[in-house]
This record gives structure tokens, sequence and C-alpha cells, in this order.
């Protein structure tokens, strides 16, 4: 059994990442259906939240039926992450964790997300003052470091843990590689190895198949899986993963009955929490995954990611399922 703070977890939890734009709430049910253990908002940036922005608060919103849930905040303002996290306590996650691994360029550029990786003494002192605002558990999400030359993650998390995070979640890349080239679990087990080290600490990058995830687990001794992109379009790899680490054996493909259905649910969902024109819009960049692999597919794929109107997708999807019903995704 795994324990961030009392909320206990199942051994090797599997967490679906907090990603912008993709883990709003429709898409966190999904995934919790098909087997992740904590799940996590989108990222909410500090100085939105406070100065009441639509689009921060909105992702405030979250459902009984997914929790254990995190609410991911990023900022660099010590007097804005502090207004920030008294607001999000009063939405009762069950975690509040701290993005310090977004490496995109707007936000390093404000000393928030990865940017603060080149502060290590206000990154710990910024943990410290949001631990001692709230009675919710702290986690951190983080990279190795901010390029090869300044990887401190050992330090960075033995620093974290004494002013009391509660778990450390740890990207195997730094800030400088982006998404380029392989992540690098070594450094990370080097800290879940760390004698000093007794909160959890869960690897993340590159886990797209349920092997790399038992890699993970057996290799390189980690106490959970942080899941991202491998996710996205796809909610049944938590449960791939999990089949795989019961049986030893792949599940069988999801078939395009599942697919479709997951694809109108997910669009429904949207639409009953942002509406019509967000609800369809903003689920688009998933049809693609959902329906990965199927020969002939693009005259399908126009209809559904251009239709405006949900009732042209749902169309769409219905034609999908008839003229598809007897196609076989490979292993």
């Amino acid at each position: 059994m795994v324990k961030i703070d009392t909320i206990e977890l199942p051994d090797f939890p599997l967490l679906l990442a907090p990603m912008e734009d993709v883990s709003d709430p429709p898409f966190r049910a999904l995934c919790k259906e098909q087997g992740a253990d904590v799940v996590y908002t989108e990222f909410i940036s500090s100085e939105g939240l406070i100065r009441d922005a639509v689009k921060s608060t909105m992702k405030l919103d979250i459902y009984e039926k997914e929790r254990p849930v995190g609410i991911q905040i990023f900022g660099a303002n010590l007097d804005s992450m502090l207004q920030t996290v008294d607001i999000v306590t009063e939405s009762k996650p069950d975690i509040i964790d701290i993005n310090f691994g977004c490496p995109v360029k707007k936000v390093v550029s404000k000393g928030a997300g990865a940017g603060i990786l080149k502060d290590i003494d206000l990154m710990v002192s910024l943990t410290e003052a949001m631990v001692k605002r709230t009675h919710l558990p702290i986690t951190v999400k983080t990279r190795l470091g901010w390029d090869h030359d300044s990887i401190r993650i050992l330090e960075v998390a033995e620093r974290l843990q004494d002013v009391g995070c509660k778990a450390i979640s740890i990207h195997g890349r730094t800030r400088a590689q982006m998404y380029k080239g392989d992540a690098d679990w070594a450094p990370i087990a080097d800290v879940k190895n760390n004698p000093r080290m007794h909160i959890p600490v869960f690897g993340n990058g590159d886990v797209d198949t349920p092997e790399k995830a038992m890699k993970m687990r057996d290799e390189y001794g980690l106490d959970g899986c942080m899941i991202g992109r491998a996710s996205i379009g796809n909610p049944w790899f938590f449960k791939q993963v999990k089949h795989f680490f019961e049986t030893g054996e792949h599940l069988d493909p999801i078939t395009i009955q599942e697919r479709v259905e997951a694809a109108k649910r997910h669009l429904q969902m949207a639409i009953d929490w942002k509406g019509e024109i967000l609800g369809v819009f903003e689920t688009r960049r998933h049809y693609t995954n959902y329906f990965k692999g199927i020969p002939h597919f693009k005259e399908y794929r126009q209809r559904i990611v251009t239709s405006d109107a949900s009732k042209d997708v749902f169309d769409a999807l219905d034609m999908v399922l008839n003229d598809f019903s007897d196609y076989k995704f490979e292993r």
C-alpha cells in the first residue's frame, strides 16, 4: 500500500497527470472508470485564480466520483500562491499539487513551472509556506532540473520532504529537453533509493506501454507511475496496465463499439460541463487517438473534428460505428 499523507492507495498506483486542456472533469471521469487511482486537474494559474479568471475558476470543479483528486496550481509569487491555496482548499480536493515542472515558455518566463528550478531556495520556501497554510496534503510535480548541468533532484526532493511535502512526482527530463529525447528514470530511482526519503516517489515520462509501467515498478522500484500523453484518447490505458500486471498478458484490443461509446460519453459530459460550443471544440483533440490506426478514416475524422454542432459529431460517430463495426484492432 502507498500513502499520500492519510490517503491510502493500492501498491504501485497509477496517477493521471495534470494536462492543460486535457484532464478536465469529463476526461478524468473516463480515466477513473478505467482504473486511474488518483486524478489531477489541469494546472491552474495562481494569478488567474486570484483575479477570478473564468477559465481558472472553472478548473476548480471536482466531483465526488473522481476522488481522490488533486488540484494542481502554478505560480512563483508567494502572496498569490497563498491566496490560491486558500481558494483551492475551499473547493475540498484531496490533494493540492504544485507544478514545478511545466516547461512551456509562457509559464517559465514568469519564473513559475520549471522556471523555479533555477531558484531551488524559492521552490522550497514556497512549498513550506503552502504546507503551513492548509490542512490538505501538499505534493509536488517537477523535473530533474533546469538543464543537464544543474540536476539537483536528490537535494530538491530531500528539502521538499523536509518542509512537509507529502509526495513527489518527477518527470525524467530537464526543462532544456522539453519533451525531446528519452526520459531518464535512473535519477528518479536515486531519489527513491535515498535512505532519507520516506514519502512516495512517482515516476513520469514516456510510460506509453504496460511493459514500461512494469519496468518502472520492478526495475526502478518507484512507488507509482504518473501517466500523461499515453492516456489522451485512450482512457483504457490504466486498465491495460493493471491487466498486464495481474496476468502478464495484454488486454484484448478496445473494440470500435467501446471507442465510439467513450467518445460519445466524453462529448456529452463536456457539453454538460462547458456548454455546446466549448464542449464540442475541446473534445476534438481526443478523437484522433480514439480511432488511431483505422485505415481509410480521413473522411470520418474530418467530419468529427470540423463539425461545430454536437448533433453532427454524434451523427458522424454513429457513421463510424456503422461503417467500421467489423474492424478489428491489432494488439
